[in-house]
């Protein structure tokens, strides 16, 4: 498994760092150079959340317990602790690597396979990273502001991920019939979109452009592990008078 993903890895680096230095004008520029385009599959995606996602999201959270809710929520995460693992390591953070290795293990054994997050009770703190992230660091740009069918919001260099990620998950890996997979990716897909059902009633004004100020601005966040100086987003407080109810923190480590 190691084996392939350095070699996809590899592939990845290299076809996008020929496409980012192809364009760097282009991408320090404008972050949203295909804007027509991503508004189309933008609006697409609403209207596909609208009329099916949000609604079975609501069925969802209205029939889970919380502490159902909560044991889906910790199984996906703690099987992303191989990803935060292997991109820490990438990016030479070995005390992130280490955390990553540390909660896996944990949240596996005593945390019955992840149902509850022991190592977070104990102050083992996440380290959350991916191939996007990785890219970042290692200087690559963001290039420019893309709208992914289904997937909604992400970025020249963070794309790949979708498909380079997942082959770090053990679920990839584990033999399964097709209606299993897609029954396990339903079921993380609706627990995702459940956790965001609060957060998405604090936004007003044009949601297309407030989804990309807030997927930008938490990438760059992420990237610089919380270290800015200035965010353009969260300092034109985009989402009105409530935004004191919901700290920058909190908005940040939402996922959009």
């Amino acid at each position: 498994m190691a084996e392939r993903f350095a070699k996809c890895l590899t592939c990845v680096a290299f076809l996008l760092g020929s496409l980012l230095l192809s364009v760097p004008v282009l991408a320090e520029s404008e972050d949203d150079p295909f804007e027509g385009v991503n508004r189309v599959v933008f609006q697409v995606n609403d209207t596909l959340d609208r009329t099916a996602i949000k609604p079975l999201a609501k069925v969802y959270r209205f029939i889970m317990p919380d502490f159902a809710e909560r044991g889906v929520r910790n199984v996906f995460s703690n099987l992303g602790e191989i990803r935060n693992f292997v991109h820490n390591g990438l990016q030479g953070k070995l005390d992130g690597s280490a955390r990553s290795a540390g909660r896996f293990l944990i949240n596996s054994t005593v945390g019955i396979g992840g149902l509850f997050d022991v190592a977070s009770d104990i102050g083992i703190v996440q380290a959350r990273e991916d191939l996007g992230q990785t890219l970042g660091v290692w200087g690559l740009n963001s290039g420019p502001y893309l709208v992914l069918p289904l997937l909604g919001p992400s970025t020249l260099r963070d794309s790949p991920g979708v498909l380079a990620d997942p082959l770090l998950s053990p679920l990839t890996h584990v033999p399964l019939e097709w209606q299993a997979r897609v029954g396990i990716g339903a079921l993380g897909g609706l627990q995702t979109r459940a956790d965001l059902l609060s957060a998405e009633s604090m936004l007003s004004g044009d949601p297309y452009v407030l989804y990309r100020q807030a997927y930008l601005s938490k990438r760059e966040y992420d990237i610089a592990d919380g270290r800015l100086e200035r965010d353009d987003f969260i300092d034109s407080d985009p989402i009105g008078s409530e935004a004191d109810e919901f700290t920058d923190e909190e908005f940040l480590s939402e996922e959009f």
